[in-house]
């Protein structure tokens, strides 16, 4: 008897847009194929259908769901992916019609999201938005979740399986909430302990894909997966990074962006996203070689608005320049500096740009402290960094970057190299 070992092939899918004028569709839907495939699956076609708002029963017309339903049938497609939210009742109707399964595009999202994740903080999160996605949705699976109906044990008073499943989810987002609450207050610790000890840090944000883990790999070499998909980091990482001036600050990656992020998800990931509103700096990612660069700025911008951001210094940093023919193609962006987080291009720019906006400036000095000021210099190691260090006869001799009010102490004690 011989084995054939089968191979798994990815579900085939068909993207349906409707455009109602609300946003750029054709731009939505391009974004949503790359999502499509992040998520495992093989976008064969799409459709588009223009209407000044969505079918109730179906999203899009009567007359287009029969050409889906038909398109199916010839394409042998396993999966719809509408781009936009719909309604429990509607996606009963396209299933019902067409026998193929339906998701979302915050269903979607939300599968690339449990893929991703690896933290147990990153999994809870997900989890809970799952559960609060799926809750107001019970209703539209019909009465198949009911263990009430006709025929012998079935009939008298008893609990339908959709209210059981119902409080079942309640139950587990409670929980959810508490295990996250846990995990909020011990991120505060460490938050309080970095402001104890002087700690500043540099967060990346953007858009997702455009390169934020490979610029995290390239400054600290941390070894942060990356990928070229959506979504490739979920859980946020902390790395310590050396400026040319000799400050260490605390380099965080965080989860990408998307247009048209689910409301309950930017709340579900917030605490992740609040480790950006925190920062000290944050350097705004952005795929220069993207046409839509630019939007993706002003996406990112309003998101951080929202965090409360505004006070805070922001670095607008184009990624991918190597991608881009000619400089003149490049987006025309105030303060931006441009880089190749592959190639290591720009990153001494990069740098200089950071240690310019740090919220301390620091100084460097040379110095020769006499033996009899050891508690001087032990303040110059705790409230600065020294680069190099010497003990002569004299005393010690050293370089150190100081912050602005310890240069009035160490002055008498400065000397020329």
């Amino acid at each position: 008897m011989e084995w054939t070992e089968m191979e798994e092939r990815a579900e085939r899918a068909l993207l349906v847009s409707l455009d109602t004028g609300e946003f750029d569709a054709q731009a939505s839907l391009d974004e949503l194929y790359e999502l499509v495939k992040s998520a495992g699956a093989e976008p064969v076609s799409s459709v588009m259908q223009k209407r000044p708002a969505p079918d109730t029963a179906f999203c899009v017309g009567s007359g287009m769901i029969e050409e889906i339903a038909q398109a199916c049938r010839i394409q042998e497609i396993d999966l719809l992916v509408f781009d936009r939210e719909l309604t429990p009742t509607q996606i009963r109707n396209i299933e019902d019609k067409t026998e193929v399964r339906v998701v979302d595009r915050t269903m979607l999202i939300l599968d690339i999201f449990a893929q991703r994740a690896r933290s147990s903080e990153g999994k809870l999160q997900v989890e809970l938005a799952q559960l609060k996605y799926m809750l107001p949705r019970l209703a539209g699976k019909g009465t198949q979740l009911s263990r009430l109906g006709g025929g012998v044990g079935t009939r008298g008073p008893g609990e339908t399986k959709l209210e059981s499943d119902r409080r079942h989810i309640r139950r587990r987002i409670t929980a959810l909430r508490e295990q996250l609450e846990q995990v909020e207050k011990r991120r505060e610790q460490v938050r309080r302990r970095r402001e104890k000890d002087g700690v500043i840090t540099v967060a990346l944000v953007g858009y997702t894909n455009a390169g934020k883990s490979t610029l995290m790999n390239q400054l600290t070499q941390a070894g942060v997966l990356a990928e070229d998909k959506l979504f490739a980091t979920l859980d946020p990482t902390a790395r310590a990074l050396k400026l040319p001036g000799g400050k260490t600050v605390m380099l965080i990656d965080t989860v990408g962006l998307v247009r048209r992020l689910p409301h309950h998800l930017v709340q579900a990931f917030r605490s992740t996203l609040e480790q950006a509103a925190e920062a000290d700096i944050i350097l705004n990612v952005c795929d220069a070689s993207s046409p839509e660069a630019r939007v993706h700025l002003e996406v990112t911008e309003t998101l951080l608005a929202e965090l409360g951001c505004g006070d805070r210094p922001i670095i607008p940093v184009m990624n991918k320049c190597d991608l881009v023919p000619a400089l003149m193609d490049l987006p025309v962006v105030g303060g931006a500096v441009r880089i190749s987080a592959l190639h290591g291009g720009g990153m001494q720019e990069l740098l200089q740009a950071i240690e310019e906006n740090l919220p301390i400036k620091m100084q460097i000095v040379d110095l020769l402290l006499p033996f009899a000021q050891a508690g001087l210099a032990a303040r110059i190691r705790k409230e600065g960094e020294i680069q190099k260090e010497e003990y002569v006869a004299e005393g010690l001799s050293l370089t150190a970057s100081i912050p602005p009010e310890l240069v009035a102490a160490v002055e008498p004690y400065r000397i020329e190299k």
